[in-house]
Order: structure tokens, then C-alpha cells, then sequence
């Protein structure tokens, strides 16, 4: 359950201009209350992980992270790229991204749920050259109901509806649904125990994988 993520095979470094990705990171103490049997470091190594890919990512120049969780806030701030919002306040998913939104000025922003520990960097690249051509972008879940990465252009006014069945919601405020393939990594968020093997068999990130490692 423990594999290691493939290498990407080392993209080139293309920081300006680019993206900026905006991450919300719950309290680790709080953050995934249907993970049974998880404990405060696997969630927020997951949290870690996917920071860790978009920052990795070719086209991404900055990654935002929004959170009220001081030892997230340290790891991440460490991360190159990665700049961290406190959250003093948490006011829920859409608050705390549109908090993050809001400092990225007029750059093409997308926001990143922050429950994908197999990420890919490649699988954020090619959603957000998709998303490029459209105003606002959205890349559904594994299961086709939830919502991984939101997206809006430069210049276009940032809005995003996470929650219960956000697919449909972000599709009726005209969201156009990216074209990502079933297999990328970046629609396999994990909210279960069945969905964190899912994401084993695709390859967490080191920090998952050396959490779930057999002892």
C-alpha cells in the first residue's frame, strides 16, 4: 500500500509566467474525519504531498498555501515556490481559497484540493494547459460527483464552490470541465480508506509512503 511515486523524468523549471495554484490545508487534527484509523502525520503528509507536486510542477510559479495548522504552515513554508496565508479564523474551504486567490493579483490562479498524496506534477501541468483557452476550468473527481482543481483565467474574477456534489455546482456557474483522463492522478483525491489504496496502487508521494510503509 506503501508504492513510490514514478519520477517525472525531471521537468524543466518554467516560473514566470505561470500559475498560481492556491492549496487549503484543514488543521491535521481535523482534517479527514472519514479516514478511519488515521492519525494527525498521514493527513497532513497527504497535505504535504500534494503541495509538494504542484510546486513541482512546470507550470506553476507559485503555490499558495491557506491554513491554520502551525506545523503544515512550517513544512510547507520550507517548500521552494510555496508561500503560506494563516488562516486565523477558518471560515471554510471556499474562505480560505478565495483568501489565497485574492494575493495572486491578475496571474491565471487555480485551486488545488489538498487530498491528492499521488499527484503527479505532470497531471497538474497538463490540466492547467487545458484550462489556459477557458475562463474558468474544473477537473472532476475519481468519482465523477466532487471537484479536484479549480481554475480562472487572468484578469477573470475568482469564484469556487466546493462542497457536497461540487462537479454539478461548479458546471451550473459555467465551468468548463477540463479534459483530464481517468487515469490522471490528479482526479484521485482520497476522503476513504478504500480511495487512500486507490491512491497507493498510482503511487503516494514520499511522505505518505513512508507513513503507510510496512513496520
Amino acid at each position: 500500500m506503501s508504492a513510490e511515486r514514478p519520477s517525472d523524468g525531471g521537468s524543466p523549471e518554467v516560473r514566470s509566467p505561470g500559475w498560481v495554484v492556491v492549496v487549503p490545508l484543514k488543521p491535521a487534527a481535523i482534517g479527514k474525519s472519514r479516514l478511519r484509523d488515521v492519525d494527525e502525520q498521514l493527513v497532513r503528509a497527504i497535505g504535504l504531498d500534494t503541495v509538494a507536486a504542484a510546486s513541482a510542477a512546470a507550470t506553476v510559479a507559485r503555490v499558495i498555501v491557506v491554513t491554520a495548522d502551525a506545523a503544515t504552515a512550517a513544512a510547507a513554508a520550507s517548500m521552494p515556490s510555496v508561500e503560506v496565508v494563516a488562516e486565523p479564523d477558518p471560515s471554510g474551504l471556499n474562505a480560505a481559497i478565495a483568501a489565497g486567490a485574492a494575493t495572486a493579483a491578475r496571474a491565471p490562479r487555480a485551486a488545488l484540493l489538498g487530498d491528492l498524496p499521488a499527484l503527479r506534477p505532470g497531471d497538474l501541468d497538463a490540466a492547467l494547459a487545458a484550462a489556459a483557452s477557458v475562463d474558468h476550468g474544473v477537473v472532476p473527481d475519481a468519482e465523477g460527483t466532487g471537484s479536484t482543481l479549480v481554475t480562472a483565467g487572468a484578469g477573470i474574477a475568482w469564484q469556487s464552490a466546493f462542497g457536497a456534489d461540487s462537479l454539478a455546482r461548479h458546471t451550473a456557474l459555467g465551468f468548463t470541465l477540463l479534459p483530464v483522463p481517468a487515469s490522471s492522478t490528479l482526479r484521485r483525491d482520497v476522503d476513504t480508506a478504500e480511495q487512500l489504496a486507490d491512491a497507493a496502487v498510482l503511487g503516494l508521494g514520499p511522505r505518505s509512503a513512508t507513513l503507510l510503509a510496512p513496520r
